[in-house]
């Protein structure tokens, strides 16, 4: 199978509603074009990410009712749920900051570079800052003290607990879309889906409470009658704003 340009890809890519029965995808494939979802940009480079890979006939009809009966969750072959982990910033924090020690090299802290030191610092100090809550309170406090600092001089805002769930979903999100262009690439079909009873899923994965679904993906070939129209889109003169 040749694959498709990123163009191409685009192109192909709809959200498929009703997958062939009789077509199955492999799920190596399926696994190959979730490492491509995880070389998506990411906030901070935290990777607040998991990707749950679903084959099980039992669970995928588990997962078919917790996504509401919907025909792009009953129909597909495998479906992957992408969940923001903003509760394991903490972790991702360690990890970044090894990868970068490893990558200096094994040396006294009075010999990084001031570049180094940096980078070192943001992980170490900036981003505990920024994820660091208690009930929200936290939250509202460096809020604040960002907002009075904005008065004077442009300054990162985005620093409730609400605004960290964003951009862990966002992240995510992102991570999603690497996901299904890389499943069009090879004449896979995707279903992103939001609408579904998220505790359940929880639930049916054995998540921990401070996971959070961002979408469930039906996976499948798709049935003839399985895009359920032409695609339609706002003018693009509409909602492309140049700025000379």
């Amino acid at each position: 199978m040749i694959e498709k340009r990123v163009e191409e890809a685009i192109q192909y890519r709809r959200s498929v509603r009703v997958f062939d029965a009789d077509k199955d995808i492999s799920s190596t494939k399926v696994k190959k074009c979730i490492q491509n979802a995880v070389l998506a940009p990411t906030s901070s480079n935290m990777q607040l990410w998991e990707f749950y890979h679903i084959t099980n006939k039992g669970t995928l009809q588990k997962m078919t009712k917790a996504c509401l009966e919907q025909n792009a969750a009953k129909t597909s072959k495998q479906l992957v749920v992408v969940v923001a982990r903003k509760d394991l910033w903490r972790n991702r924090k360690k990890a970044n900051i090894d990868f970068l020690k490893e990558m200096y090299g094994n040396k006294k802290a009075s010999d990084y570079t001031s570049r180094e030191k940096f980078a070192l610092n943001y992980y170490q100090k900036l981003i505990p800052l920024v994820y660091t809550d208690f009930l929200g309170i936290f939250g509202w406090i460096k809020y604040v003290f960002f907002w009075v600092i904005g008065l004077f001089r442009p300054v990162y805002r985005q620093v409730r607990t609400s605004d960290m769930r964003i951009v862990a979903h966002k992240s995510a999100a992102l991570a999603a879309q690497n996901f299904m262009i890389s499943m069009a690439a090879i004449g896979y079909d995707t279903c992103p889906m939001e609408g579904s009873d998220t505790i359940r899923i929880k639930n049916i994965l054995k998540l921990p409470y401070g996971a959070e679904i961002t979408m469930v993906i039906g996976c499948g070939i798709r049935d003839v009658q399985g895009v359920y129209g032409p695609q339609f889109r706002i003018p693009f003169d509409e909602v492309y704003k140049y700025i000379g």
